[in-house]
């Protein structure tokens, strides 16, 4: 998956803010763990669950999925918002601390290597 990941950066498929962080993370490894994302989150394009669809959400811009009804706490700080590897492990590790009032009941992710390997996972979602 790393091999996918890298012809990807290599073409340009990737093209939003990289990091060496973004570069540390295993894509499969971050499959395993996107489980505990899985149940109100959608990597399906277009397929909205308690949570937007995340895919292609690396380099997107944030509260933009169509068809979804963000809080008016990340509909405030979405025009700064780009999702990158910066803001993703922001977000990963307490999304409430990231947009104070946020719908979003997911405490975060603890250990940094999850959150890494969750990022490689988001990136290869094009």
């Amino acid at each position: 998956m790393k091999q996918l990941l890298s012809i990807a950066l290599l073409t340009g498929l990737v093209t939003a803010t990289m990091t060496p962080q973004a570069l540390a993370g295993d894509p499969e490894m971050g499959m395993k763990t996107f489980k505990k994302c899985k149940a109100c989150h959608s990597v399906e394009a277009g397929k909205n669950k308690i949570g937007p669809s995340l895919f292609g959400v690396f380099g997107r811009q944030a509260g933009i999925v169509t068809d979804f009804k963000y809080s008016k706490a990340m509909l405030a700080k979405a025009p700064e918002i780009v999702w990158d590897d910066v803001s993703l492990d922001a977000w990963l590790t307490k999304p409430k601390k990231f947009i104070p009032k946020t719908r979003m009941g997911f405490p975060g992710l603890r250990k940094q290597e999850d959150r890494d390997n969750v990022i490689a996972y988001l990136m290869t979602l094009k």
